[in-house]
Formats: C-alpha cells, sequence, structure tokens
C-alpha cells in the first residue's frame, strides 16, 4: 500500500526511496512546518512547564486572585 502525502494527498512513496517521507516532496515538508510554526497545528494539554506561558507572551505571571478553574475575567490570567 503506497502511503499519501499529509499535504496533497499524492503519492508519497517508500521511507527509504523518499528523503521527504511522509511528505511527497520538500515544498509540502516546509508547507506543514509552516503551519506549526503559524500555530495552526496544536498539541492538546497543558503547556509545557505548568502555568508558564511561551517566553514574550506577556501571559503566565504570577497573579493573586480566584482559582484557575473560575470563569475568564475573573482576576487569574491564562
Amino acid at each position: 500500500m503506497t502511503r499519501r502525502c499529509p499535504s496533497c494527498r499524492q503519492p508519497a512513496g517508500e521511507r527509504g526511496v523518499n528523503r521527504f517521507f511522509p511528505f511527497c516532496s520538500d515544498r509540502c515538508r516546509l508547507l506543514d512546518l509552516g503551519k506549526w510554526f503559524d500555530g495552526r497545528y496544536r498539541v492538546a494539554g497543558e503547556p509545557a512547564g505548568g502555568d508558564e506561558a511561551a517566553p514574550g507572551t506577556g501571559e503566565g505571571e504570577p497573579t493573586e486572585g480566584p482559582d484557575p478553574g473560575q470563569e475568564p475575567g475573573s482576576g487569574h490570567l491564562r
């Protein structure tokens, strides 16, 4: 069975033959990478480091206030 490229659905070839596997080409590989960088793809779960946000976002600083499970706008940064 031939695997399909996850970006364009064209045949992707075999792992040992196609250096861009599982993509069919370098173009499809880079388009997929760009989607990760743009934030269009995300991994479900808690951010790495618990309550800390990504560096430079200005979020995740410690605050005093209600528990994190309360409604947005109740004094806790998300």
